[in-house]
């Protein structure tokens, strides 16, 4: 997942397009996406079918990349539309050449939010830009969920402002899919970079909207949820964690979950839980070290093969399973992180994800888009909701003591 930071953070410069007045976030209400599009273009005309806002420009690989994961997706499910941000003269010859007329509709606008861009200067300046103009379609109901692979802060700090939290909702969480040993092949772990920062109240309600995840996401009716610490026991780690592990299993019976306690480093791709909870500065660390781990071990496993001619005729033999294998631990495959806790959906591919990752971040919006997933989680933070003021006072007041 490209750089995450916090969305308040710091000056920018911005490559292109000229500067508009600052945006507020106080620019109208936010509007509840619509299952599909009511809009009149070639991608929303057709009834039943789940629109897609997709950012065109800002993935690592260009627009090529992302417009060949529009025609995979395209190509596999007839259910699905597509509103693509971007300038209309780089946009135009590949939607052409992908035969994409009747199911891509193109938005032209000639901004492009940088990796490098401060979210300030986006928030500020970034009216012309495809990401903005991408979270904007959701907004307006044109388009169920958005999907980019750009800049994580700024696409954060975009959505939060246009989107709006939900009622309830402190700080969002990005979840992402984890490989685990699972019967669904995947657990769900949060945050992984949404905000640095998390609460007792914060990681209470990354239970509550991870556990609706992964009942959309991976159809488990009463998920399990874990507590991610140095330790198992009770009585270790900080005092908000303590007193989330408290809030967390009171809330079970409410939130439809299974609370299994503290959990450890070692469980995220284990089979103890299905929704492992932290905050986003552990959580980012612990998805970067595990996509770096399994680059490595790919390639020594390249390098353990190609060793001599015997292990090369060995990898022939095995090359079945092989094959089996990096399609199980293949990121392009469960590419896409899920912002949680706004009024709406949105999707952020991996920075350098290809074809086949954009066309996975697609897959997965659709299917959360499906199953109407935003307005369950809605449903389900408004009726467990937040403790009172003076009951988390009254909390903080007898862990002190």
């Amino acid at each position: 997942m490209a750089d995450s930071e916090d969305a308040s953070d710091g000056r920018v410069t911005h490559r292109t397009g000229p500067e508009t007045e600052p945006a507020t976030v106080t620019s109208g209400p936010p509007v509840r996406p619509a299952p599909a599009s009511s809009g009149s273009g070639p991608a929303t005309g057709v009834p039943g079918r789940i629109v897609i806002s997709v950012d065109a420009m800002g993935g690592d690989r260009g627009p090529s990349a992302v417009v060949g994961g529009i025609a995979d997706s395209a190509r596999k499910n007839p259910d699905i539309g597509f509103i693509l941000h971007g300038p209309r003269s780089e946009l135009g010859p590949l939607v052409d050449k992908r035969k994409l007329g009747d199911r891509c509709e193109i938005r032209d606008v000639s901004g492009i939010v940088q990796m490098g861009d401060k979210p300030s200067h986006v928030v500020r300046h970034g009216r012309d830009t495809s990401m903005w103009s991408t979270i904007e379609a959701v907004r307006n109901g044109e388009a169920a969920v958005a999907v980019s692979c750009g800049n994580t802060g700024a696409l954060m700090a975009l959505s939060m402002m246009r989107l709006r939290k939900l009622e309830g909702v402190n700080r969002p969480a990005i979840a992402c899919l984890w490989p685990s040993r699972n019967p669904q092949g995947f657990n769900v772990v949060l945050d992984v970079g949404a905000d640095i920062r998390a609460d007792q109240d914060d990681l209470r309600q990354y239970a509550l909207m991870g556990a609706a995840y992964a009942r959309s996401g991976l159809g488990l009716d009463t998920p399990r949820v874990g507590l991610l610490n140095v330790g198992t026991e009770e009585h270790k780690g900080r005092a908000e964690l303590k007193l989330a592990h408290e809030m967390i299993g009171q809330a079970a019976t409410t939130g439809r979950y299974d609370f299994v306690g503290f959990v450890e480093g070692g469980d995220i791709p284990s089979d103890r839980a299905d929704v492992i909870v932290t905050d986003g500065f552990t959580g980012n660390v612990a998805l970067k070290t595990g996509e770096g781990t399994a680059s490595l071990i790919r390639d020594l496993l390249g390098e353990a093969f190609r060793f001599s001619p015997l292990s090369r005729m060995a990898a022939l033999l095995a090359l079945t399973s092989l094959k089996r294998l990096q399609k199980r631990i293949d990121p392009r495959r469960v590419n896409g992180g899920v912002f949680l806790g706004l009024n709406g959906t949105v999707v952020k591919s991996h920075g350098s994800a290809d074809a086949t990752g954009v066309s996975a971040a697609i897959k997965l919006a659709f299917r959360l888009a499906q199953t109407g997933f935003n307005e369950k989680l809605a449903e389900r933070v408004a009726t467990v909701g937040l403790p009172s003021a003076g009951a988390a006072a009254d909390e903080k007041g007898e862990a002190a003591s």
